[in-house]
C-alpha cells in the first residue's frame, strides 16, 4: 500500500503531539509529583511563563528522535536498519558534553555510557548490551524517548516497526526497555488503521518477548479498567512499580506504566492524556511525548484540536541540536517530510516532487511564522493560519483587520537563535538556515485586486548583540499569483536572526493574503568574517560567533585573530552552514600550535562525514574525505611550514572535484563516489591548537581542473 494523504497527515499529526507532549512536560521534569500537585494541581497545558521558561526548547527527546533517525536517509533508505549504522549516527551527529544527551558520566548515563563504547570503536549492536554493561544500566528509559519516527516511517506495518525500533534501542539499551520501545513501536505503526485501543493491544502484544513486560501490560490494562482516575492509577503504579522499587536514575518500568495508563485513563481525549503524561511525575516530558505521538497518529489533527489550542504557541517550531547546524532550526512540516521520505522508500516509492523549504501543505502549517516578536512599534496584528483549513489552498494565509499607513504588519520565523532569549539549562546550537548572498524566492496572492503592498526582510545581530533590520523592494499583491526575489544583502559575516514579510496599505486593508511557498536553496554568493572581531578580552562569547557549531572542545574568537580552535583528541571541528552549500570556496589565514593535523573542512554533514585539505608534520598536506569511520586520502603533497607561521589555505569543491592550496602548494582530486554533495565548512583540528584569521566563502564559479 502506498503512503497515502492520509498516512501523510498522520505522521505530521505524530509529530505535532510528540512536541506538544515534550513542551507540555518539559518545565516539569524531575519534580516530585506531590510538587507538581502543589504547584499546579495538574497541567491541562503549558506552564513555562510561570515559571520564566521558553516554550521552544532544545530537548533530548526532540533532538534524538528526529537526529537518529537520520540514520535512514543516512544509508540509503535500507529495508532494514541495523545498529552498526545507527551507532555510527549517533558518532556523526552527537557533540560529546553537549547535544542530546544526559551528559551523566559512565556508568551512571546508559545513553553517555553507550556513546563512550561507541567512541571506542564498539559497533552500535553491542554498545548498549545488558552483558556489557549490566542489568540497571541498560534497562532505563531512553529506548522509548527516541523511537517515535521509526515507528511513524511504517505506517499500517507494526512488525517493520517493531524491528526498526529494536535497532534504534539497542544502541544503548537491552532487555525489557528494548522490548518496551518496541511494543510501543508496533502501537503506535498500527494506530494509523486502528482507533480502538482493545483491538491495538491485542494486535500488538504478539511484539512482546519478555514475561516481565507481559504482567506489567497486563497489569496496567487491568488497573485501568477498573479504575479511570488517572491519580488512582498512579497511586497503584508508584505501590508497585515506582522509582523506589527499580534502581538507575530513570528505570524504563515505571514510566512505561505510566505511558501506557496515560493513553487508557484518557480514551480518545488526546488532551487529557498528554496531561495526565505531563501530570503524573517520573520522566514527564518522555512520558508526555510518546502519549502525544501515538494520540496523534490515532486520533489524527482533529484529536489535538478537540481540546486547548496546543498548536497555536508552538506554531510548528522545534530544535534538533546536532553537529551539522544548519538543521538544527526545524519545524514540523521538515520533519514530517523526512519520516515520509523514509517511509515511502521503505514501501518502494520514488518521491520526484521538490518542494520548497516552508510549503505550508498540512492542514494548520504556519512553519514557525508568527507576529515578528522584533517588531514592537505601532503595527496591525495577523492572524496567522493555513488556507487549506478555509477551502483556499496551501499556504500561509494572513488575515488584516486593521492593516492602514502608520500601522503595517510583520510576520516572521526564525532562522537563528532568538537573540532576545536566554537559553539557560539547554544545549543549544545551531548555525543560521538563511545567509547573505542567498536569494530567497517568495510566492504570494491576496484576495484583493488591488491588496496590499508586501516586501521581504531580515533581522540581523551586529558585533554589539544588537538586532537591525534590512528590507527589500515592495510589490503590489493582486489575485494572480506575484513571485518576489530578494538577495540578502552583505552584512559582514553575521547571523541572520529571522526572515520575514512586511505588508502596507496606504487606505484601510481587510482582508486576506496566502503566502504560497517561501524558498532558498542556493549557496551564499559571498560569506565573510574578517579580522578581529571581539569588542575586549572579556568578550570571550559574543552571539554573532555562535553560528559556529563546535565538537572542538575549545573554539572561540580571539584577540589576535578571528578565531582559535583547541582540541585535545582527533576530530575537533567548528562548522558553519546548511545542506544548501553545494560547491564553494573556503579560505583562511592559519597558524598552528601544538598540533597532530589542521587545516579547513568542506561539505560537513555532521562532523564524522567531510572533506578537509590539512596539513600535518611541518611539510604534509593532504585531501582526505572523511565517511563515519572510514578516512580515505584523496590527494597528498608537500608543503612546508612551521609553528605560529601564518599561510593561507583555501579549498574549491565542485561536484565530485576538489582543489586544495597551502604555502604555495596545489592539490587537486576527485572523489568518484561523490559521497559528499552538499554541507557547511569550517575548521579541523586534530590534538592541539589553530589560530584562525578570517573565513571566506564563496559561491563556486565555472573552472577547470
Amino acid at each position: 500500500m502506498k503512503i497515502s494523504k492520509v498516512y501523510e497527515e498522520k505522521i505530521y499529526a505524530g509529530v505535532l503531539g510528540k512536541i506538544i507532549g515534550v513542551y507540555l512536560g518539559r518545565p516539569v521534569e524531575g519534580w516530585p509529583y506531590q510538587a507538581i500537585i502543589d504547584r499546579f494541581g495538574e497541567i491541562p497545558y503549558y506552564v513555562n511563563e510561570e515559571l520564566d521558561l521558553p516554550l521552544i526548547v532544545a530537548d533530548d527527546d526532540i533532538s534524538g528522535t528526529f537526529a537518529f533517525f537520520r540514520a535512514m536517509e543516512d544509508h540509503g533508505f535500507p529495508q532494514a536498519i541495523t545498529e552498526d549504522q545507527i551507532g555510527e549516527t549517533w558518532l556523526n551527529y552527537i557533540m560529546e558534553n553537549r547535544s542530546i544527551l544526559w551528559w551523566g558520566g559512565l556508568g551512571n548515563s546508559t545513553e553517555h555510557t553507550a556513546y563512550l563504547h561507541l567512541k571506542q570503536g564498539i559497533p552500535g549492536s553491542q554498545s548498549g548490551s545488558m552483558e556489557r554493561n549490566g542489568p540497571v544500566l541498560s534497562q532505563q528509559i531512553g529506548a522509548q524517548i527516541f523511537m517515535d519516527a521509526y515507528a511513524m516511517a511504517c505506517p499500517g506495518d507494526p512488525e517493520r516497526a517493531n524491528h526498526l525500533v529494536r535497532a534504534c534501542a539497542k544502541v544503548s539499551h537491552d532487555g525489557v526497555a528494548v522490548d518496551a520501545a518496541g511494543f510501543l513501536g508496533a502501537l503506535e505503526a498500527a494506530a494509523f488503521d486502528e482507533r480502538d485501543l482493545d483491538t491495538l493491544f491485542r494486535q500488538c502484544t504478539k511484539f512482546i518477548e519478555t514475561e516481565e513486560l507481559q504482567r506489567l501490560v497486563d497489569d496496567v490494562r487491568n488497573i485501568c479498567g477498573a479504575q479511570k482516575d488517572w491519580r488512582k492509577v498512579r497511586q497503584r503504579l508508584n505501590a508497585k512499580y515506582g522509582y523506589h522499587i527499580y534502581p538507575g536514575p530513570c528505570h524504563m518500568i515505571p514510566n512505561h506504566a505510566m505511558v501506557l495508563a496515560g493513553i487508557l485513563c484518557a480514551g480518545d481525549d488526546f488532551a487529557e492524556s498528554v496531561k495526565i503524561g505531563a501530570s503524573a511525575a517520573w520522566d514527564t516530558d518522555c512520558n508526555a511525548g510518546n502519549i502525544g505521538c501515538f494520540n496523534g497518529i490515532r486520533l489524527g489533527l482533529e484529536g489535538l484540536e478537540a481540546g486547548p489550542d496546543f498548536r497555536g504557541p508552538v506554531g510548528d517550531r522545534l530544535l534538533v541540536i546536532t553537529s551539522d547546524g544548519g538543521e538544527g532550526v526545524s519545524d514540523a512540516v521538515k520533519e514530517t517530510r523526512r519520516i515520509v521520505r523514509a517511509a515511502k522508500a521503505l514501501r518502494g516509492e520514488t518521491e520526484t516532487e521538490a518542494l520548497p523549504r516552508f510549503g505550508f501543505e498540512y492542514p494548520g502549517s504556519v512553519q514557525g511564522f508568527q507576529n515578528c516578536p522584533y517588531v514592537s512599534y505601532p503595527k496591525c496584528t495577523v492572524r496567522i493560519s493555513n488556507g487549506n483549513e478555509t477551502g483556499n489552498g496551501n499556504g500561509l494565509r494572513l488575515h488584516f483587520d486593521t492593516l492602514a499607513q502608520g500601522a503595517n504588519a510583520y510576520v516572521s520565523a526564525a532562522t537563528f537563535l532568538d537573540l532576545k532569549e536566554e537559553y539557560r539549562n539547554y544545549e543549544t546550537y545551531v548555525s543560521p538556515t538563511l545567509y547573505t548572498g542567498q536569494t530567497v524566492t517568495v510566492t504570494a496572492d491576496s484576495e484583493l485586486e488591488n491588496g496590499p503592498m508586501m516586501r521581504p526582510y531580515i533581522w540581523y545581530a551586529d558585533r554589539d548583540s544588537k538586532a537591525l533590520f534590512l528590507s527589500g523592494e515592495w510589490m503590489r499583491l493582486t489575485k494572480e499569483a506575484s513571485v518576489c526575489s530578494w538577495e540578502i544583502p552583505d552584512n559582514g559575516g553575521l547571523p541572520v536572526l529571522r526572515f520575514g514579510l512586511e505588508f502596507a496599505s496606504e487606505k484601510r486593508c481587510r482582508g486576506d493574503v496566502f503566502v504560497r511557498s517561501i524558498d532558498w536553496s542556493n549557496t551564499p554568493a559571498r560569506l565573510e568574517q574578517k579580522g578581529i572581531m571581539m569588542r575586549d578580552m572579556w568578550d570571550t562569547n559574543p552571539f554573532w560567533a555562535k553560528m559556529f557549531v563546535s565538537s572542538a572542545k575549545n573554539f572561540a574568537p580571539n584577540l589576535n585573530c578571528t578565531y582559535c580552535i583547541s582540541h585535545d583528541e582527533k576530530g575537533g571541528l567548528a562548522t558553519v552552514g546548511t545542506r544548501d552549500f553545494t560547491d564553494y570556496t573556503v579560505s583562511s589565514s592559519l597558524k598552528f600550535s601544538l598540533h597532530k593535523r589542521g587545516g579547513l573542512a568542506v561539505r560537513c554533514t555532521g562532523h564524522r562525514r567531510y572533506y578537509a585539505a590539512v596539513v600535518s608534520g611541518g611539510n604534509v598536506f593532504q585531501i582526505i574525505r572523511r565517511y563515519d569511520g572510514e578516512e580515505k586520502v584523496l590527494a597528498e603533497g608537500k608543503a612546508a611550514y612551521a609553528q605560529f607561521e601564518k599561510h593561507k589555505m583555501t579549498v574549491t569543491v565542485r561536484g565530485n572535484e576538489l582543489e586544495a592550496s597551502f604555502g604555495g602548494v596545489t592539490l587537486r582530486a576527485r572523489d568518484e563516489l561523490a559521497l559528499q554533495k552538499c554541507g557547511g565548512a569550517g575548521f579541523l583540528i586534530d590534538e592541539g591548537a589553530m589560530f584562525i584569521d578570517g573565513f571566506l566563502l564563496e559561491r563556486c564559479l565555472e573552472w577547470n581542473m
